[in-house]
């Protein structure tokens, strides 16, 4: 265990919590964003460097068996995600030759890469991906840049649409006196935020990861299906239907998370927990 050292690239919502829940466990790691972090509550066995990733060097790097790289545009637009997700994994690769001790490298990219949108089955082994939003394609290649600079080094994590305790836009949607309309068959997938960080935790540091995980739930969901449960949790006016957009659309994922890995298994379970700590 003392001989491996974990990197965390990006500290924001899922990356710093990443980062304290691996040095909580024990292990040796070290988070790396570009501004400071004066409010960073980590254990002792964590160490913070702030720097570009853009910029790091190869003997910043030398040292880590392991990195993870969860990282967010500046801005969403096509050009923020190359100066991003792109760029970075495009520089990790330039280095790669001048890491020998590095291991692993763990990139959290996005189910956004499948560009189906008729309610299609998704899954780990026979779906391809075929993004159609040009941001989408920016991290697909983002992928193919890792899986061609490390081989099988490299491990992709897709997440579906991240919720949680603090990401209330659902529930602020059925709270709203004039709804939108909603589809009727439009197909979405969730993981909890708090279950994004335990599955990433697990890639790092399990001994023979996937080359590939679909970050999401067991139980897919319409959007209609979801706002008239929460409607109806919150004693709220029910979704209005929008009867123009009768096509299915959207897509439905097969996790293959281990369950074990879960807490929430389901958008219900998942959605039960926000409602109780909201009243809390």
């Amino acid at each position: 265990m003392s001989t491996q050292q974990w990197l965390v690239i990006g500290q924001g919502d899922i990356g710093l919590p990443v980062t304290n829940k691996l040095a909580q466990q024990g292990y040796s790691v070290t988070g790396l964003a570009r501004s400071a972090r004066s409010d960073y509550a980590l254990a002792e066995q964590a160490n913070f460097i702030q720097a570009d990733a853009l910029k790091v060097s190869a003997e910043q790097l030398q040292d880590f068996t392991c990195i993870t790289i969860i990282v967010t545009p500046d801005e969403y637009s096509t050009s923020g995600y190359n100066k991003s997700y792109l760029s970075i994994c495009q520089h990790l690769v330039q280095l790669a030759e001048q890491l020998p001790k590095l291991e692993r490298v763990v990139f959290i990219s996005s189910t956004g890469v499948y560009g189906q949108n008729k309610g299609e089955w998704i899954d780990e082994n026979t779906t391809p991906a075929t993004p159609e939003r040009d941001a989408s394609k920016v991290i697909l290649q983002a992928e193919q840049a890792l899986q061609q600079g490390f081989a099988d080094k490299a491990v992709i994590i897709r997440p579906s649409g991240i919720y949680g305790r603090q990401r209330l836009m659902r529930l602020r949607k059925v709270k709203e006196d004039n709804k939108d309309p909603i589809a009727s068959a439009d197909w979405s997938n969730r993981i909890m935020d708090s279950d994004l960080v335990t599955i990433i935790s697990k890639v790092l540091t399990i001994e023979a990861p996937k080359s590939l995980y679909l970050a999401t739930d067991y139980l897919p969901v319409t959007t209609l299906q979801l706002s008239a449960w929460l409607s109806q949790q919150l004693q709220q006016s029910p979704p209005i239907v929008d009867d123009k957009q009768t096509a299915i659309t959207g897509k439905r994922l097969h996790s293959n998370i281990p369950l074990a890995w879960l807490e929430f298994a389901d958008w219900q379970a998942g959605y039960s927990d926000i409602l109780q700590h909201q009243q809390d």
